[in-house]
Parts: structure tokens; C-alpha cells; sequence
């Protein structure tokens, strides 16, 4: 069973239209990389981020049919895809045309692992510069994205395995923990930053019904707090 760490650069962050035009993923020491033209045109929001323009694409092949398209259909089969929020990376990839049956989300991972909410945020590169991760790279590159959560992953893998030593079983977990919705203790965002969801609920019920309400707009995206405020507003 390999491990498909793999990162993606889009044409926006809207799981229900928006496609693949940068691909990167790494099996053992191999990496491999490059631009596709999507059926849409890239946002400027999406162009400001990732600094990929219409014009670079104009030239490339569609990813589907492309050979990285062939090989990952070949991988995805049998292995396990590695990815930062790798909701959003299954979704895009399934956009294509492509089945991910099995994969660990670091994201997932890191708010698993963060048992205590020490972590202010779990964004990739905030991740990189918090656990201090000596690697290469840019931000918002495929490429350069790959080697941080390569990085991100190994960290994870050796921390779990302290509770489960064998490498495998370890593994395992991580790919359960990845299937199954986080819930949050603390928000991390907005007017309540840094307060516990049990204090909100009792002095403000009503912020944390309307945000299900938003959070649940985007379902694709918002699994873990869709969970979590389901659980408290219960």
C-alpha cells in the first residue's frame, strides 16, 4: 500500500463547479507535476493565490485523458491519497472523473491530534512554520505544497505511532481518523475566537444555530462544524 501525497491548484474554491488546473503528487521519491486547461477559466481570486493565469494554461492539455490522469486512475485504485483538507482535493479529483476510495487528511489529522485547541490554526504553511519543518518551497505551488505535507504527514505518523508502534496499524488510524468528523472544542474564528462552545451555548445560542446555518451552504467543506454544532445544539 503506497502513499499518493498529492496537492492541487484550482480554478476557485467551489467544490460544486470549479476544476483542477495544476496537479502534483509524490509516490515514494518520485514526483511528478503539471498544468492542465480547465473547462473554466480561473477566477482572479484563484489567480491572486496561486499567480496560475488563463494565458499560462491556454496551451495545456485537459487533465482528463492526460497521462497524469491515466497514472493516478492506476494509483488511486490501490493506494492512499495524502492530502492537506483532503475533502476538497477528493472532490476536485472526482470532478474529473476520478474514484479515491481510501485517504488521510492531515487537516483532519491535526485537529484530531490537537487535543487541548493549542493550535491557533491549521492551515498548511501555518502548520509548517508552527511544528518549525525545515523544507523547500514557495506557498501555493502544487509542487512546493507537496513537500510541506510530506512533511506535515511524517510528523503526524511518528506522533500517532508513539501510541500505536507498528507502522502499518498506524497507518490505519490515520486513514479512520481521516473518515470521521472532528469535533471541535473551542472556535477559532469570529467574535467568540478562542472561546469554549459550551460557554457560547449558553450565552448565545442563537450565533451558534445561525452558524449551521451558514456552515451548511457549503456541506462539502464544513463536515467537521456542521458535526460539531449539530452535537452541541442537540
Amino acid at each position: 500500500m503506497q502513499l499518493i501525497f498529492l496537492d492541487t491548484e484550482t480554478t476557485g474554491n467551489d467544490v460544486t463547479k470549479d476544476r483542477l488546473c495544476q496537479v502534483c503528487y509524490r509516490v515514494e521519491k518520485e514526483t511528478k507535476t503539471a498544468y492542465f486547461k480547465p473547462p473554466i477559466p480561473v477566477s482572479v481570486k484563484a489567480m491572486s493565490i496561486t499567480h496560475i493565469t488563463n494565458k499560462m494554461l491556454a496551451d495545456k492539455e485537459p487533465f482528463v485523458g492526460s497521462k497524469m490522469f491515466k497514472d493516478l486512475k492506476s494509483l488511486l485504485s490501490s493506494d492512499v491519497l495524502v492530502a492537506h483538507n483532503a475533502i476538497f482535493d477528493k472532490a476536485m479529483l472526482e470532478a474529473e472523473g476520478l474514484k479515491v476510495p481510501k485517504f488521510i487528511c492531515t487537516l483532519r489529522i491535526a485537529r484530531n491530534l490537537d487535543t487541548e485547541n493549542v493550535i491557533p490554526e491549521y492551515n498548511l504553511q501555518y502548520l509548517r512554520y508552527y511544528l518549525d519543518l525545515e523544507v523547500e518551497g514557495h506557498p501555493h505551488d502544487a509542487q512546493a505544497d507537496v513537500n510541506v505535507l510530506e512533511a506535515v504527514f511524517n510528523r503526524q505518523l511518528s506522533k500517532i505511532m508513539e501510541k500505536i508502534p507498528d507502522r502499518d496499524k498506524a497507518i490505519k488510524e490515520m486513514i479512520k481518523i481521516s473518515s470521521t468528523p472532528v469535533l471541535f472544542k473551542k472556535i477559532n474564528f469570529g467574535k467568540y475566537k478562542d472561546k469554549d462552545i459550551e460557554e457560547v451555548l449558553k450565552s448565545d445560542r442563537r450565533y451558534l444555530e445561525w452558524l449551521l446555518t451558514e456552515k451548511s451552504k457549503t456541506p462539502e467543506m464544513e463536515e467537521d462544524w456542521i458535526y460539531t454544532l449539530k452535537y452541541y445544539l442537540k
